[in-house]
């Protein structure tokens, strides 16, 4: 698998169609081609202080952001045809799936594939757990400000490069 997409969803409270901001990075061939990063305005708009101080977005950081239609616009053109992978999938899949819901937007059914997994399936015990932070440290890659979708994002990326790959 060398072309992909990596997304990563933050969400401003306990219901996964709360996305309020969206990492994607594409890799075509390998190598990065284009990264995104974009606020959302969450549906519903209300942020849990649990979200506010994992990922540091509240209220006023995305009041006047695009709703997640307009967001998706833009991306899913580009994303088009490509698997996506994130790092606990479940998750991400499933904010996407909800807030597909809520607008009433047709689900294309993506293929996600999930870096975590695949850690636990590559690394096992090795690793002490098998978070986003420390398999990407275990990869080479010093992620910095984990919870920014974009930084989850790229440190996807990375892992998948590799560690899915192998796998395919």
């Amino acid at each position: 698998m060398i072309d992909f997409a990596a997304i990563d969803f933050e969400t401003a409270n306990g219901q996964r169609s709360s996305v309020c901001s969206v990492g994607v990075v594409i890799v075509r061939s390998g190598q990065v081609e284009e990264s995104i990063y974009r606020l959302i305005r969450p549906t519903p708009n209300y942020y849990a202080g649990f979200c506010v101080v994992a990922h540091g977005l509240n209220y006023y950081d995305t009041v006047h952001a695009a709703i997640f239609p307009d967001v998706w616009a833009e991306i899913a053109p580009k994303i088009a045809g490509l698997p996506l992978v994130a790092h606990n999938s479940a998750f991400d899949e499933g904010c996407l799936r909800a807030v597909h819901q809520v607008y009433g937007i047709d689900y294309p059914d993506y293929l996600f594939h999930c870096t975590c997994r695949a850690s636990r399936k590559r690394f096992g015990r090795s690793l002490p757990n098998h978070q986003l932070h420390t398999v990407a440290q275990h990869c080479g890659y010093d992620l910095k400000n984990h919870h920014h979708a974009l930084a989850d994002a790229e440190a996807c990326a990375w892992i998948a490069r590799m560690i899915i790959a192998d796998q395919d």
